[in-house]
């Protein structure tokens, strides 16, 4: 898991529409990144909802919303119709963003010990620095916890 204080890695992903997006592209701007586990799931959908029906005061904060799984640019496109997500969604079908932030390890899920994605949050400032991490985030209160935080 990166630290704060530390300069976030850089990346190229398609979003739900297929274009590719960066994270330098959103340079300037506060970056509330979020790694979730899969599209549709309870706890991903009441997550991405959470931070649509919030996504004025995010952007009133001056600040971007992006989330990130391994789902592919199909299903992220299904999913953000579903829900009327406007914010970004990235596909990272191969794991690398999702190893590269260090989301991907061992966690307990109903009591087993299984390999899969840790949900966390990273903000990050206009500069492109980790300026805090939330790892093992509660789904449906991740969303408003972020905006006060930032």
């Amino acid at each position: 898991m990166l630290s704060t204080g530390t300069k976030a890695p850089d990346f190229t992903l398609p979003d739900q529409n297929g274009k590719k997006v960066s994270l330098h592209d959103f340079k300037g701007r506060k970056v509330v990144l979020y790694f979730y586990a899969e599209d549709g799931t309870k706890g991903c959908t009441a997550q991405a909802v959470g931070f649509a029906g919030l996504h004025a005061e995010f952007v009133k904060k001056g600040a971007v919303v992006v989330g990130i799984s391994k789902d592919a640019v199909s299903s992220h496109k299904l999913f953000a119709e579903a829900h009327d997500l406007p914010f970004t969604i990235l596909a990272d079908p191969e794991k690398a963003v999702i190893k590269e932030y260090g989301v991907w390890g061992e966690k307990n899920l109903y009591g087993k010990l299984v390999t899969g994605l840790i949900r966390t949050t990273y903000i990050i400032d206009e500069n492109g620095v980790v300026e805090k991490v939330f790892p093992n985030v509660r789904a449906g209160r991740n969303p408003e916890k972020m905006l006060r935080e930032i």
